[in-house]
């Protein structure tokens, strides 16, 4: 007994010594990552609080298993200009992406873009085996961009022979339950894919990215899915009918939506409860299988040294501001959930400083320990993840269109468009934006503090990009602020 109790001192310290090489030895792995990206999806998911039906089990554990950024913002309120951004780490004001774009022809849109590294691209060029299936860029990716390219089905799911409601061309916007099985999905397969590769051996550190296409439209899931909201129950946003007085007249033009549902319509025809209802399905559609695949990686060898980030390219308006649409430059078509979650990191924080997708790129490389790209434009987000310098101001801009810009902070938002105009908004007393307060001479200084943050370039549009067909207020723009060589009259559904 004697000689045991004088063993185990020796036996203690030979056991603290294991415990920190094993730790030393995680430490200089490079982790992997798993990036989950989202189509269209706003705050309305139940760790955001953003709708009170919303039910999104998946995407809340992963909140509660890192940091929520519940105040971050896309660069760009429409989907190929924001995964351009996100995916180059350069502004839609540097490039001259403000509109559709065809993956291949970003890199070639500018003199910015030139010699740009694409965030996959960059983990690939340091060591990682890099893979990914679904919509990641606007369509699928560059080539050359993955080790282990799966693709993108074209569009966005199966349709049935006649829309069920809304039919107007310009958009495939319409709502109802189908198809009858979830397999008939490409969410389903980008799930089952991404289920596959979590399962394997991998000689390098992985960079896993996985595409899902819903909520964008059209809001077809199946009827289960709808059945878990019952329509009777749902909930409509906030809408005020006389919410434009205080507009300039620019907003409107910028913000017109003809081809898309307005909420006086919706209401009218009775159909608003049902669109908020499909959109809320598709959700939770997209949920249960983000959710399989962390499973998956729960269940993996992985699940300690993998990073998971889920992203979405910006969000959605379910009748606020008038219609239903991303494209706005208003807090629901900006704000998009952002959730970091990092192997022995902070778990259940919620912050509220304004950050940026554009943060997204920055904040891998730093987690990862790679160098950083210099050309990057967005910050790293790992001080707010470590719980440091909580007291710094953080600011994010979104731009729609060339030299129209929105200025978020915790508090407010500013938006000042191309001939001088602005909105500004104070979030702690008008969290719907109802009020446009930019001519109270009582926020002369916070209006200014968030003028030094409007971008300093403000490109001409890229000729590469396809024409932004939603108003004749862009296609004016893009005619009049091109260097119009080699411009198409290409056009693009929503």
């Amino acid at each position: 007994m004697k000689k045991m109790r004088s063993l185990l001192p020796i036996v203690l310290l030979l056991s603290f010594l294991v415990n920190c090489k094993e730790k030393e030895i995680k430490r200089k792995q490079k982790p992997n990552v798993l990036m989950i990206c989202v189509d269209d999806l706003n705050d309305w998911i139940g760790a955001l609080g953003g709708h009170p039906n919303a039910i999104t089990p998946n995407m809340d554990r992963l909140a509660a298993s890192g940091v929520l950024f519940a105040n971050a913002h896309c660069q760009a309120p429409v989907c190929g200009p924001s995964r351009a951004s996100l995916m180059s780490g350069l502004r839609p004001s540097t490039t001259g992406i403000y509109g559709q774009i065809d993956d291949e022809k970003i890199r070639s849109s500018s003199d910015a873009t030139l010699d740009v590294v694409f965030l996959p691209e960059y983990f690939k060029n340091n060591g990682y085996y890099t893979m990914g299936m679904g919509k990641i860029f606007h369509n699928f990716a560059p080539k050359g961009v993955f080790d282990e390219a799966a693709g993108r089905e074209k569009g966005f799911g199966p349709k049935p022979e006649k829309n069920f409601k809304w039919d107007k061309n310009g958009t495939s916007t319409d709502w109802g339950a189908f198809p009858e099985n979830d397999s008939e999905m490409p969410d389903y397969r980008t799930a089952k894919w991404a289920v596959e590769k979590l399962g394997t051996d991998y000689e390098k550190p992985f960079f896993l990215v996985a595409g899902f296409v819903r909520p964008h439209v059209p809001w077809y899931v199946p009827q289960k899915w709808f059945d878990m909201h019952p329509v009777d129950s749902v909930q409509t946003p906030p809408y005020k009918k006389v919410d434009f007085y205080d507009l300039p007249a620019i907003s409107k033009q910028v913000h017109e939506m003809p081809m898309m549902p307005t909420t006086e319509w919706a209401i009218e025809s009775g159909e608003w409860r049902n669109i908020v209802q499909a959109y809320l399905a598709s959700v939770t559609f997209v949920d249960y299988y983000i959710g399989e695949v962390l499973n998956a990686l729960e269940n993996s060898k992985y699940k300690d040294n993998t990073i998971v980030i889920l992203w979405s390219d910006h969000g959605y308006r379910l009748g606020e501001k008038g219609t239903f649409a991303k494209h706005a430059l208003w807090q629901e078509a900006t704000n998009a959930p952002l959730i970091i979650s990092v192997p022995e990191g902070q778990k259940g924080l919620v912050r509220r400083q304004a950050v940026e997708m554009l943060d997204i790129y920055p904040t891998l490389l730093d987690l990862c320990n790679l160098p950083p790209n210099t050309m990057n434009e967005g910050k790293s987000l790992k001080p707010l993840l470590e719980n440091s310098n909580l007291d710094d101001e953080y600011f994010a801009v979104t731009t729609y269109g060339r030299n129209n810009h929105a200025v978020v902070s915790e508090q407010f938002r500013y938006i000042r468009y191309e001939d001088g105009s602005a909105e500004l908004y104070d979030h702690t007393n008008d969290p719907n934006e109802w009020r446009n307060i930019a001519n109270d001479t009582a926020y002369s200084a916070i209006i200014q503090r968030h003028r030094q943050r409007l971008p300093e370039r403000n490109a001409l549009w890229t000729p590469n990009g396809k024409s932004n067909s939603v108003n004749t207020y862009f296609e004016k723009q893009r005619d009049g602020q091109s260097n119009k060589q080699g411009l198409k009259s290409e056009k693009t559904e929503e």
